[in-house]
């Protein structure tokens, strides 16, 4: 039982492992990497008969076009980014023009009316006049600037054509309950 694991496993008919591979010749330098950022094999070596080498030529040219055509992508979506935040822009200013004096937010307002918005219940503070023609269908709830804002059917209509996000509450009084709940119930 004298014998290593390593002679056993020789016995038993494994192969040795393979020998790493060779270093460089002690009287030759090893060659670095002058471009840290970029892989050695891309650099342009010269070799010793003074003519490129084709695979060194062709896989410098390969990451020449990845490179260009990953700066063409980055400026494409760049410039879509930037087109959708113009139109975003003139939609706002031309909503704010729309809407401008047409709000009938009344300062002394004490009725909460609540309604459904991105995933949550916001309210909107009506009087009693209001109440009854907000759910009539006769006014709608319109949000400019992260406010919402009490406006009557024909602006809301006008704004919904302009940003189709803007037109958050328009009754109909015709349609059909989803539930058995008033839309005028107060809470």
């Amino acid at each position: 039982m004298s014998d290593s694991l390593r002679d056993q496993l020789l016995k038993a008919g494994f192969k040795p492992a393979p020998k790493a591979a060779a270093k460089p010749a002690p009287g030759r330098p090893q060659q670095r990497n002058a471009n840290p950022g970029k892989p050695a094999a891309t650099q342009q070596r010269a070799p010793r008969d003074g003519k490129a080498a084709q695979g060194d030529i062709d896989l410098a040219k390969a990451y020449a076009l990845r490179h260009q055509r990953e700066r063409e992508d980055q400026a494409r979506t760049q410039r879509e980014a930037e087109a959708r935040a113009k139109e975003k822009r003139e939609r706002k200013q031309k909503l704010g023009a729309l809407l401008g004096g047409a709000a009938q937010n009344a300062a002394e307002a004490d009725i909460p009316r609540h309604f459904p918005h991105h995933n949550k219940i916001r309210r909107i503070y009506v009087t009693a006049e209001q109440l009854p023609r907000l759910n009539g269908g006769e006014l709608a709830v319109v949000q400019l600037g992260g406010r919402y804002l009490l406006v009557g059917r024909e602006q809301a209509l006008a704004a919904q054509a302009i940003d189709p996000d803007a037109l958050v509450l328009l009754c109909d009084a015709h349609a059909a309950p989803e539930d058995d709940v008033p839309a005028d119930l107060v809470w």
